[in-house]
């Protein structure tokens, strides 16, 4: 079949950065197309050309006749009080039954088709605007960062129909577990250049650095050929008798060429604040309820959170992830209970909104210089900044001049480059590009400290998170297992239509009040889930102690098998072999009584 959409040594600078240089791809109905590439390097840009919203300078995008190019639009495409039923109908100009046939594919049914679209979580109202793409009928897709501040369960199900839809597309994202499951091909627009690759993300990375490890092994034996012949002819050519072959070994050196390494874009390094580390209890709430004088978003909320915790707040937009931190952060106060935090806690915020109170006439390096802990040099401050994107002339922008993404990157750099023991991250990943995402998770990995999270970014949840908070339905509810099974069970609900994400729709949030309220629980229920709930905190500290004390005899196992190594006396080295069997003993009962009490616990939440 042939090309729906051709891109033909397109060329691009804006001001003097090059973003298209002579780039060149073929795009066919058959492809679902995931594109990657740095924050600038110009993939917008391309988007923008495709739709004839951008002229190039050079070059030529040809789009086929039988293309019919559907386009998610960001932004609010509503008329005021304008219900779903209402605007898909203006929208496509179809009949009302087939609009709630195609909405159906999107669970907006029954009730949910008469209310006010702009009364709609961000969520539902980009599945409003999916179906009304889908009403158009087209045959193509573009969709820049679709992903972008949509919910887990909103982004399942736009994976679900993208799978099932039978044309091609082409997806601007840097959210590498929606590409994986969406995309076959990979489409990488670096130094201006664009490279197709027929894989999913994944494979095109794992690619790239066996294409790069190839060349600059190409390339040292190039080298050493090169010196080979240079000392050759340094040596022969002034001979009567070699002066011939020295001539032919200067025509094959000038042969002999290096290959252009990919990948050489600069590559990013996170530091995170580097702090002893702790154990016991960093955070305890109990009876918590968090909220609004006129709204309660959550109660009865306990949550016991050890030191060295990764924990990724999860839930659908409006539930109240950031309610939450907010209170966690003493930026909201509780309506009831308290928030206490261990002793000698400092603790770092990033949060969305933070970035609106920076100093307008900081410049970048001012900004960080303020923020970095005084052991820091100069260049490791800049090195911080680069790896978020502030290189050269733009270390001295001034804040006022900064785009918001700009400004959410050099908040989180300023956080990085402090001393703080618990981090409290809301999306830190949504001004960040595949590659930074990727050292933020290896440094947060290695960090002695707390990091409690939101983010919709299923790579960053599995890497970092240890733990899951889940928010919904007025509950907050910490569950003692990692992100893939949350992420399982939520797939389950979407793929059996079975979920019901919570809207903004006034009614549809008091009638769901009212029926949690003719059911309160009653004195005994309380008592014996605060009981559960001590037993639990109770089984943790144990388990906790256990892995400490695994660590340390693992440790002095170690010792005493590298100290058997290199004693040659016997008598010392029996001595050696009976503490280090003494110690391997006691690990295997410590690990048999990890065993106990993790079945114990997982009992205990199941109950």
């Amino acid at each position: 079949m042939p090309p729906l959409i051709q891109i033909q040594d397109a060329v691009k600078r804006f001001g003097s950065k090059i973003l298209l240089d002579g780039a060149t791809a073929s795009l066919t109905a058959e492809q679902k197309v995931g594109m990657i590439g740095r924050n600038g390097a110009g993939k917008s840009t391309l988007c923008r050309a495709i739709l004839g919203d951008e002229e190039l300078e050079t070059g030529e995008i040809l789009l086929h006749p039988r293309l019919k190019l559907g386009y998610l639009r960001q932004h609010d495409p509503f008329l005021p009080e304008e219900t779903v039923i209402d605007f898909l109908r203006r929208d496509s100009e179809q009949l009302e039954w087939k609009c709630g046939q195609i909405a159906g594919q999107f669970e907006i049914k029954g009730p949910m088709l008469d209310a006010p679209v702009k009364e709609l979580s961000g969520g539902w109202q980009t599945r409003v605007k999916l179906a009304a793409l889908l009403l158009h009928d087209p045959n193509y897709l573009l969709l820049d960062e679709p992903t972008n501040f949509l919910d887990l369960r909103t982004q399942l199900l736009l994976e679900k129909f993208l799978r099932n839809f039978r044309g091609g597309c082409l997806v601007v994202s840097h959210d590498r577990a929606f590409l994986k499951e969406t995309c076959t091909h990979t489409l990488e627009l670096s130094l201006g250049k664009l490279t197709l690759f027929p894989g999913d993300v994944d494979q095109y990375l794992i690619h790239q650095e066996e294409r790069r490890e190839h060349d600059l092994k190409v390339n040292e034996t190039t080298k050493t050929k090169q010196k080979q012949l240079k000392r050759f002819i340094e040596r022969n050519r002034a001979g009567a008798n070699t002066a011939s072959q020295a001539k032919n070994k200067a025509k094959q050196l000038d042969r002999l060429e290096l290959l252009a390494i990919e990948g050489s874009e600069a590559t990013a390094v996170v530091r995170v604040p580097e702090v002893p580390r702790k154990t016991g209890t960093v955070l305890r709430c109990e009876g918590l309820s968090i909220g609004y004088p006129d709204h309660v978003v959550a109660k009865n909320i306990t949550l016991d959170i050890e030191h060295r915790s990764r924990i990724g707040v999860v839930g659908d937009n409006g539930q109240g992830k950031t309610t939450l931190l907010r209170t966690l952060t003493d930026s909201l106060t509780p309506l009831a209970g308290e928030v206490k935090w261990g002793y000698g806690t400092d603790i770092g915020i990033y949060a969305q909104h933070v970035y609106t109170t920076l100093p307008p006439k900081d410049t970048v390096e001012d900004y960080l210089q303020h923020c970095a802990a005084p052991e820091l040099s100069t260049q490791q401050v800049l090195n911080v900044a680069g790896s978020f994107l502030f290189r050269g002339d733009d270390i001295q922008k001034r804040v006022k001049v900064l785009s918001g993404g700009e400004r959410a990157r050099l908040c989180l750099a300023g956080l990085l480059l402090g001393r703080h023991n618990v981090l409290l991250l809301d999306e830190p990943g949504n001004h960040l590009d595949v590659e930074t995402v990727e050292a933020l998770c290896n440094a947060l990995e290695n960090y002695n400290g707390t990091v409690i999270f939101t983010s919709h970014d299923r790579y960053f949840m599995r890497r970092v998170a240890t733990e899951i908070v889940e928010v919904k339905n007025e509950e907050v509810v910490q569950i003692h297992s990692d992100y893939e099974h949350y992420l399982y069970r939520l797939q389950e609900e979407v793929d059996s239509g079975s979920a019901k994400p919570g809207s903004k729709n006034p009614k549809a949030s008091k009638a769901a009040k009212k029926a949690k309220d003719r059911v309160p629980d009653s004195t005994d229920d309380r008592m014996l889930r605060k009981e559960k709930n001590k037993q639990l905190r109770t089984l943790r500290k144990e388990l906790s102690r256990i892995e400490n004390k695994v660590e340390i005899l693992d440790k002095e196992k170690k010792a005493f098998n590298k100290q058997l190594l290199s004693e040659t006396d016997p008598i010392q080295a029996q001595v050696l072999h009976d503490q280090m069997i003494e110690v391997s003993t006691e690990l295997d009962q410590l690990e048999e009584q990890w065993l106990t009490t993790q079945d114990q616990i997982q009992t205990s939440e199941e109950e």
